[in-house]
């Protein structure tokens, strides 16, 4: 495979590829570019990351969670061009 963008859900997900002080509060729905990690060649352009699907269904607000992870997602859309 070799995607142009990877989508992490969740905290965890950016996490494991961005590093530990990575906050999904301060960078969700924003495309970074894909960090340099050995053993991943060639490297996706672009890492987006949104919250996960589950904080969704427990969020208070489950409407205002669910167009915060469609408007992340919606970048992703625009930056394939769809």
């Amino acid at each position: 495979m070799r995607p142009e963008i990877v989508v992490c859900l969740g905290a965890t997900a950016a996490q494991a590829l961005m590093g530990s002080d990575f906050r999904i509060s301060k960078e969700r729905g924003v495309l970074l570019d894909f960090p340099e990690i050995a053993g991943v060649e060639p490297r996706p352009a672009s890492l987006l990351a949104t919250t996960h699907p589950s904080a969704v269904v427990r969020a208070p607000d489950r409407r205002e969670a669910y167009r915060g992870l469609l408007s992340d997602l919606e970048v992703v859309a625009a930056a394939l061009g769809s």
